[in-house]
C-alpha cells in the first residue's frame, strides 16, 4: 500500500472519531438549561443538570485531543501536497 491512501486512512479515522465526540457532547448538551431558577423546590433538576455538567466535563478533554490531532493531520496532508508540488516544479 502506498502512503497517499494510508495518509488519507489515518486522517479520515481521526475526523470521524473528532465528529462522533463533538455528536456525543452535543447530544448531552441538548437536554441542558440556559437559565435555571433555583430554590429548594428544584433539587431534581439542580442535581441533573449537575450530572449533564459533569459528563460535558468528562468529555471536553477527549474533544480536545482529537481536534489537535485532527489539525495536525490536515496540516501534514496539506504540508505533504505542497512538498510535492514544489518537487514536481523544480
Amino acid at each position: 500500500m502506498t502512503f497517499v491512501p494510508v495518509m488519507w486512512t489515518v486522517w479520515g479515522v481521526l475526523a470521524l472519531i473528532a465528529a462522533s465526540l463533538l455528536i456525543y457532547r452535543s447530544s448531552l448538551t441538548k437536554d441542558e438549561e440556559d437559565q435555571i431558577f433555583l430554590d429548594d423546590s428544584f433539587d431534581h433538576e439542580r442535581v441533573a443538570q449537575a450530572a449533564i455538567v459533569a459528563k460535558v466535563n468528562k468529555v471536553q478533554p477527549l474533544v480536545r485531543t482529537s481536534e489537535i490531532l485532527v489539525a495536525v493531520a490536515t496540516l501534514f496532508v496539506i504540508g505533504y501536497y505542497i512538498m510535492d508540488i514544489i518537487r514536481q516544479i523544480g
